[in-house]
């Protein structure tokens, strides 16, 4: 039990991180019904921009805990102007034409583009980004668990919590609400749903950079590093439903608690297999998600 419990505790921190990814997948698939599947660059990106800026303000005589706090509005804005790039050159004319297969291989290009730059800058090897807290695990009951783990869950949680407050508060988040419930009526009662659709990009490789930055102090930090990650997030959003936030939480922990247990288990070679499963399972038993909602389109 002591066993099961603490890889349950390590499923938890995992899943969390494919939620918010998922997450940033529905922001942009909610106004415009298109996806960014370069996301795992923006994550990528997110954290070597990260690793980048602690290693500098540490070396400017900064605690880590002190140089991982500063760092993170500047991770954010370039998550913000990442977001709104890919928008710009891969998404918008698609969008315009109406054009499905165009914003798909756009974003996939962009994505092999991107993480193609990272590698001449950053280099191809993986890199150890400091972590902020103690790396000694703390004693929880029969759990021992580390103190980034669980900044990992809050930290996703938070990061979740604050779009959606943002989104329902705010003038410009109830214009996105609006754009995402029906964009031509939204246009119709003036709000610039493309200037929307651009700032949903923005938000959803924010909320990705920030992922990078949560999940890099834990684990090794690449050029690579985003591309399995994006991927198992996107069949979070599948399998919870791309119109559900709930179901984008859920559906992490679901995999992430099922990658740990049957790598532990079975094999490491075959942890991948039962999320595949399940993402197969809801597609052909429910393809809107197990929280989604389908929807009538009108033709």
């Amino acid at each position: 039990m002591n066993v099961l419990s603490q890889l349950i505790v390590s499923g938890i921190a995992v899943g969390m991180i494919y939620g918010v990814i998922a997450f940033s997948y529905q922001l942009t698939f909610a106004t415009s019904k298109t996806l960014n599947f370069g996301q795992g660059e923006a994550l990528m990106l997110g954290a070597l921009v990260g690793l980048t800026t602690i290693n500098f303000l540490i070396g400017q005589a900064l605690g880590t805990l002190w140089a991982y706090l500063l760092m993170l509005p500047i991770v954010f804005a370039f998550g913000l102007a990442q977001g709104a790039v890919v928008e710009w050159l891969g998404v918008r004319q698609a969008v315009k034409a109406k054009s499905e297969a165009g914003w798909i291989m756009a974003t996939i290009a962009l994505g092999i583009i991107f993480r193609n730059l990272a590698e001449n800058i950053w280099g191809r090897d993986a890199l150890r980004f400091p972590s902020p807290l103690p790396e000694a695990a703390l004693t929880i009951g029969p759990v021992r668990i580390q103190p980034m783990e669980i900044a990992i869950v809050i930290g996703a949680l938070a990061i979740m919590l604050a779009v959606e407050i943002f989104n329902r508060r705010s003038i410009f988040g109830k214009a996105v609400v609006a754009t995402a419930n029906d964009r031509d009526a939204a246009g119709l009662m003036g709000i610039d749903t493309r200037r929307v659709i651009t700032f949903s990009y923005a938000l959803s490789s924010m909320t990705a950079a920030f992922a990078g930055v949560l999940i890099a102090p834990v684990t090794l930090t690449g050029a690579t590093m985003g591309a399995v990650l994006g991927l198992k997030a996107f069949a979070v959003a599948i399998i919870g439903g791309l119109s559900s936030g709930m179901g984008v939480i859920v559906g992490g922990l679901i995999l992430g608690i099922t990658e740990t247990l049957t790598g532990y288990y079975i094999s490491t070679g075959y942890k991948d297999v039962p999320g595949l499963v399940l993402l197969l399972l809801v597609l052909s038993l429910k393809p809107s998600g197990l929280f989604g909602r389908a929807t009538i389109k009108k033709v």
